[in-house]
């Protein structure tokens, strides 16, 4: 069942659900609004809504329990409101001040701590969505539970997210065309394309966060996909050499899965989840959060994808935003490019219309973002429940926007074509690129604190050498290639006269990179064998006291060594030409 076929017109909208207790004077979710209510009812503000054309008026009836779900949607029990409605009866003696003089007791401020909690839970890419899902699932958490559709990851991705390291999310916007008022778009019969594409990587120590979009007509490699059908079996879909990266999702059966291998073959960056949006996702989203603000540095009308704005500032929702960020051929130069340049700035945009306060304090758009968010996204089966969604969202919001970019993966025109249609991968300024993300590198300017503890890391190449033959080390294999610690020993022993060493085997536990641990009076012998190794300065070690006797240096090979004497340095700036897009600034498109 597709993320659409939920959500139908006779359930319960969630704004009806916030009740006054004029007990406390504090609004509180009423999941069950057939239950008679366990607080005495306000007189005067037993108005009901209007929301879905229900009869109004100070006489009317009270909601009849034994209605149940028969009764029609919108209804309220006496002496209840939703937010909305106190707020357009602010003033009206009969209601909500008759609450407080019959409780005798004023509506408490929302608490510090509370703010602190919401602003922590928002922030970072369409991901981010999730982080107001998981504030409005905290409250009713069987209900929103039961909105999420996930799909099986088919082992593609690393299992999970973890909070002691940097976290990888895949964010697929797919052209599939269904669903209501989709219809009109493109080929209303496609399975569904990968269109827009983005890894999210945010930092191990969370102070900042790198986007990466994937031109959808990238020529590269799908590789071979096994993939879970519906009976519960598994079919290894095979691999397409040479093709348009978009083909990875919906084509000959591929689901979300395969686009996850495809990105993980060409990046070198395993992902930990996946998450999918469709059209109605961007629909639903933006008209949850109350709109989009956008500027145009241009008039726009492309009767392609139904935008037509002047130029200047606007705030879009609904069918308006999804055109948007479909539009392309009147920006730039038409092509797919500039359309993830204006895509990149309208999720700018986005995140910082989640990170405002306008957003984080309002519990009605809170609510509705949730089941916006819960029924238009598709996750990966490892996180298909909403405390884990809130355990993802409450690490992904930690970092400053400031220190948020948007990357598009270097590109050129295909060569082998006249007409030029595709493109393929720009090698030498990607795998930099990939390189840094790999090597979690931010792509903007950190908090002078980091630089600090950077520099004083680089610090630890700085200084005397050993000699080769004075270096004693002990090599285990932490999750590099089979076999690798006896190759690095032989090499050492063979090729670079380090005679002190030896094989080790297999690490105690693995390690997410190669490192090399050391005493403070084996410095010299640390950098003589980082020089050999091409180890980074972030690969050293250094301990507190120094060894004893004969003690030697321990050098653990990990999952990005390549092989003896191949350097695994990252590199150090983000490499020229790069399209970004810096999250925290307001740019006008066109």
């Amino acid at each position: 069942m597709d993320a659409q076929s939920r959500g139908r017109a006779d359930e319960i909208d969630p704004a009806d659900q916030w009740v006054l207790n004029p007990q406390t004077g504090n609004y509180e979710l009423r999941l069950d609004q057939s239950a008679p209510q366990s607080f005495p009812s306000a007189r005067g503000s037993g108005r009901s809504s209007t929301r879905s054309g229900a009869a109004g008026g100070r006489g009317a009836a009270p909601r009849n329990p034994a209605a149940g779900n028969g009764a029609r949607r919108g209804t309220t029990a006496p002496g209840t409101e939703v937010p909305e409605q106190r707020r357009r009866r602010t003033g009206d003696a009969s209601g909500g001040r008759a609450a407080q003089a019959q409780t005798g007791r004023r509506k408490r401020k929302q608490g510090r701590s509370r703010k602190k909690k919401a602003l922590l839970w928002t922030g970072g890419t369409l991901a981010l969505v999730m982080v107001g899902t998981a504030t409005a699932g905290y409250l009713y958490y069987e209900h929103l539970n039961s909105n999420i559709t996930s799909v099986p990851d088919d082992g593609a991705g690393t299992g999970g997210f973890s909070k002691d390291r940097a976290i990888n999310i895949l964010v697929i916007g797919t052209d599939k065309r269904t669903g209501d008022g989709n219809e009109g778009y493109g080929d209303r019969n496609s399975a569904g394309h990968a269109d827009t594409t983005v890894l999210l990587h945010v930092s191990k120590d969370r102070t900042n966060a790198t986007a990466l979009s994937i031109p959808r007509d990238l020529i590269t490699d799908i590789p071979d996909c096994p993939t879970t059908q519906e009976d519960g079996s598994t079919k290894t879909i095979p691999g397409s050499p040479n093709t348009r990266f978009n083909v990875s999702l919906g084509q000959s059966g591929r689901t979300p899965s395969c686009t996850m291998r495809t990105v993980t073959e060409l990046t070198g960056i395993k992902p930990d989840h996946f998450m999918v949006a469709d059209f109605n996702a961007v629909k639903t989203l933006t008209s949850a959060v109350g709109g989009v603000p956008i500027c145009l540095a241009k008039d726009i009308k492309d009767p392609d994808s139904k935008l037509d704005l002047p130029a200047g500032e606007h705030e879009i929702e609904g069918e308006e935003a999804l055109a948007f960020v479909r539009t392309r051929h009147a920006v730039g130069f038409g092509g797919d490019l500039d359309r993830i340049k204006l895509q990149q700035q309208f999720l700018s945009s986005l995140m910082r219309k989640l990170k405002s306060n306008d957003t984080l304090t309002s519990p009605t758009k809170l609510v509705k973002l949730a089941e916006a968010g819960t029924k238009a996204l598709t996750v990966d089966s490892q996180i298909n429940d909403i405390m884990k969604l809130r355990d993802l969202g409450l690490e992904l919001g930690k970092f400053d926007m400031k220190n948020l970019t948007f990357a598009t993966v270097p590109v050129r025109d295909n060569p082998a074509e006249t007409v030029k249609a595709t493109v393929v991968l720009d090698e030498s300024k990607a795998e930099s690129l990939f390189s840094m993300v790999r090597e979690d590198v931010s792509l903007t300017e950190v908090e002078q604190k980091k630089k600090q503890a950077k520099d004083k890391q680089n610090a630890l190449l700085e200084g005397t050498r050993a000699e080769a033959s004075d270096v004693r080390v002990d090599v285990f294999n932490g999750g590099g290639p089979t076999g690798a610690a006896q190759k690095t020993l032989d090499w050492l022993q063979n090729t670079e006269g380090v005679l002190k060493s030896a094989n080790k085997g297999n690490a105690p536990a693995d390690v997410t990179r190669t490192t090399l641990e050391y005493a403070p009076n084996q410095a010299d012998q640390a950098r003589a064998l980082a020089d050999l190794m091409g180890l980074p300065a972030a690969a050293l070690k250094p301990g507190t006291q120094d060894a004893e006797g004969l003690t030697a240096m321990t050098l653990t090979l990990g999952p990005d060594f390549k092989g003896a004497g191949v350097p695994i340095t990252g590199p150090a700036k983000v490499p020229d030409d790069i399209q970004k897009v810096e999250a925290d600034k307001k740019v006008c498109a066109g």
